[in-house]
């Protein structure tokens, strides 16, 4: 379990395609503290577990396999070496919780449709499938790339976000362009709900 604050941005190593997963390998500091084979942490909000560590040049290479179905459904497929990803840790018990419920199992996909400075803020479109459009609401949350975010106007096919100038210079959102993909989780909150108002109505 995640909370969406993300602790610091890492560097891609590599990305090698083997004939069982996909290998990628990321430059950490602060996330690689205490990781060992076995741990999690999230990637651009995909929960990926850590199958090999090693320290090199001051900081820490942190090797993770994916599935196709992660690189399929995730933007882990368009990074390259020297992308910037954005990483947190999960949520220890007792920990500080700042941000929402955030599993690391990504939705899918939004397409960001609107990425430009306003004022001393920068506004933020996307446009997600119409599977994770529904759970979109006014003043809700949403995952964006693993940022707890709250959803500042919902339309018919896309949403907004408004970020503030400290969550653009810490993520690797202020790497993003118009057109770019960002991985999109849902409210869990709002999963939960909509299948048991479900169940519910078909019992009734």
């Amino acid at each position: 379990m995640f909370t969406g604050i993300i602790e610091e941005t890492g560097t891609v190593e590599r990305v090698k395609l083997t004939p069982k997963s996909i290998e990628l390998t990321i430059r950490a500091k602060i996330c690689a503290r205490g990781l060992k084979p076995g741990g999690s942490l999230a990637v651009n909000g995909c929960c990926l577990t850590a199958v090999g560590l090693a320290s090199r040049g001051g900081g820490k290479l942190a090797r993770f396999d994916l599935l196709r179905e992660t690189w399929h459904r995730t933007n882990l497929q368009f990074v390259k070496p020297g992308s910037l990803v954005n990483l947190e840790r999960p949520l220890r018990a007792g920990g500080e919780f700042g941000g929402h419920f955030v599993t690391g199992h990504i939705d899918g996909l939004g397409k960001i449709l609107r990425w430009e400075r306003s004022g001393q803020d920068h506004v933020l479109d996307i446009a997600p499938t119409p599977e994770i459009m529904r759970y979109i609401l006014f003043k809700g949350s949403v995952a964006v790339d693993g940022i707890s975010l709250t959803v500042a106007e919902v339309r018919k096919t896309r949403f907004r976000i408004w970020i503030i100038p400290h969550t653009y210079e810490v993520t690797a959102l202020r790497e993003r362009k118009v057109g770019d993909a960002v991985n999109l989780e849902a409210d869990l909150l709002g999963k939960y709900v909509e299948k048991f108002v479900g169940a519910w109505s078909r019992i009734s």
